[in-house]
């Protein structure tokens, strides 16, 4: 299949890699994430790239340019390109959740299996956002 179909809950509450890049196309990049207790995205901002969230379990907050909201699982998050964000796990249990860039956000096949993992990447490659 030239695209992406698959159970897209299951594929979520079965990640346990920080970060796990499924599906990049030429305009948007599928992305599945797990933050353990405590552990956050670390906040960030995308000037050409608008990004959803979608939370399958856990809780958190997210927080968009200084306004935090609690989420948890069903919430959709919808951060428009150039807004401050980041996404905290405030449960004692994974968060995890998927995203959606638009247009894509790291290198096809990406997996960063902790955040120090994906923080070290983020020190050493610089990529245009």
């Amino acid at each position: 299949m030239t695209g992406f179909a698959d159970n897209i809950e299951k594929l979520t509450k079965e990640n346990d890699n920080f970060r796990k890049v499924l599906f990049t196309g030429e305009h948007m990049q599928l992305v599945l994430m797990t933050l353990l207790p405590g552990e956050d995205i670390g906040l960030e901002v995308h000037n050409n790239v608008d990004q959803f969230f979608r939370v399958d379990a856990g809780h958190g907050k997210v927080v968009m340019n200084g306004q935090e909201q609690d989420i948890e699982d069903g919430f959709a998050v919808l951060v428009p390109a150039g807004t401050e964000h980041n996404i905290v796990n405030t449960g004692d249990e994974p968060l995890r959740l998927y995203t959606i860039y638009a247009p894509p956000n790291h290198p096809d096949g990406t997996v960063h299996a902790t955040k120090a993992e994906a923080d070290e990447y983020e020190a050493t490659h610089h990529h245009e956002e």
